[in-house]
């Protein structure tokens, strides 16, 4: 049981998570497991009892914790290819989750989304960390990702075809007790599957997103193409993830802003994920090894425009208008779960505001992703999912990764997991 406990935090700066400007000489007055209040120098002396306890951070900036918006919890995140993590059993696929979750709180993520797992094994970890089993971040589920027949992720268990197949799927979902529902409009990363071509027709997307809808459920799909981001568009989904514009050009596969695409994509308003992560990742892998063989030099070379292509890509999409929050699909080739610090800066990097960039990973994220109710800004009446890091992110985004201290829910943890901090922990 969670004691009503006061907690009184002092910092030096806030950044609330709502894009408003930082504030200085915050206190945030924490009872139980929500956000009581947020003042600036003092609290009022009916928000402190007597009993209050201060949580003494002079040095650190105080934010909400941040949201990563796209993860694969049942993935390891460690160059494993996907075809060989999944076979291992749906109990191995939920221990992986847990620790990959655990890994994301102790790095100040409190909240994910998965985007696609097997069978029902996201939604069991979720209900466990809800009774208390275990610990990890706050977790939004779509369950299985919702892919055509030996489509992308079809290893998860989400085929369905036909516009009365995708119908039950989704209606398969809600029974499952998801929380949104993920769609594979292309090809991706799965074996034998094609990434620059829609993968569902018109009829089914529009099918998806209108079932989705009238079961009250948000609908978020993949599209690593041009024509399959005008597919999700006209079907009036509320996400994107990716948002690439992969082609075929003869035998090689490439990338190829399409403008007309992205003016459509930015006078839409559908938000959209960018993971920029995974590109990054692979580059830094690769480039750490001392020697490469000629096809991990290709590899290397191949991943490096990539990299290049996808920055410029979101470059064109933000200035035209496009909205994005912070999404690093984590799990999937070497990307980690602690990798939304990095997201944040590439986001940055690709012509993003730094204040942006964290409520892309903070209030924003809550917005689009639909529990903005509960977390993702420092406001009373929230959760009290609070971080604070070291430095001002402002300044230097490399603050993200000195995090101090955590709360999620009201209880206060250190990077490491451990329940309290002592040594910043006083009595009023």
């Amino acid at each position: 049981m969670h004691l009503m406990v006061t907690r009184v935090i002092r910092a030096a700066k806030l950044i609330d998570g709502s894009g408003a400007p930082a504030v200085d000489d915050p206190v945030v007055v924490v009872r139980g497991t929500t956000i009581a209040g947020v003042f600036q120098g003092e609290a009022p002396a009916e928000f402190v009892p007597d009993d209050a306890s201060i949580l003494d951070l002079a040095d650190c900036t105080l934010l909400p914790g941040l949201i990563d918006t796209h993860v694969h919890l049942n993935l390891p995140g460690d160059g494993t290819p996907f075809e060989d993590s999944v076979e291992e059993s749906d109990g191995v696929l939920v221990a992986t989750a847990a620790h990959g979750a655990r890994t994301a709180l102790d790095a100040g993520i409190t909240t994910l989304r998965d985007t696609g797992g097997r069978a029902r094994t996201t939604v069991d970890l979720r209900r466990a960390f809800e009774l208390g089993y275990c610990r990890g971040s706050r977790l939004v589920v779509c369950g299985q990702s919702i892919t055509i027949t030996g489509g992308h992720t079809w290893y998860f268990g989400g085929e369905a075809d036909g516009v009365d197949g995708v119908r039950r799927k989704v209606r398969e979902m809600v029974k499952l007790g998801v929380d949104f529902i993920k769609v594979m409009g292309t090809g991706g990363g799965t074996i034998g599957t094609i990434s620059h071509r829609p993968s569902f027709t018109r009829d089914e997307l529009n099918a998806l997103a209108d079932e989705a809808h009238r079961l009250d459920r948000k609908i978020t799909v993949h599209c690593l193409c041009a024509e399959a981001i005008e597919y999700a568009i006209d079907a009036g989904v509320d996400q994107i993830e990716h948002a690439s514009f992969i082609v075929a050009d003869g035998d090689r596969i490439t990338q190829r802003y399409v403008p007309e695409v992205g003016e459509k994509l930015a006078n839409s308003g559908i938000p959209v994920t960018g993971t920029l992560s995974v590109a990054e990742y692979v580059v830094q892998m690769l480039s750490a090894k001392e020697q490469l063989t000629r096809d991990e030099q290709a590899d290397l070379d191949r991943w490096q425009v990539m990299l290049e292509d996808n920055l410029n890509q979101f470059r064109s999409l933000h200035e035209a208008g496009v909205t994005f929050v912070a999404g690093t699909d984590a799990g999937w080739r070497y990307t980690p779960f602690d990798a939304l610090p990095v997201e944040i800066e590439l986001m940055q990097r690709g012509g993003m505001p730094t204040l942006e960039a964290i409520t892309a990973g903070t209030g924003r994220a809550a917005s689009v992703i639909g529990v903005d109710d509960k977390v993702g800004t420092v406001r009373e009446g929230l959760e009290a999912d609070i971080i604070a890091v070291e430095g001002d992110p402002l300044q230097n985004l490399d603050a993200l990764r000195k995090v101090r201290a955590i709360l999620q829910g009201g209880r206060v943890l250190s990077p490491s997991g451990a329940v309290n901090l002592d040594e910043a922990v006083a009595r009023a």
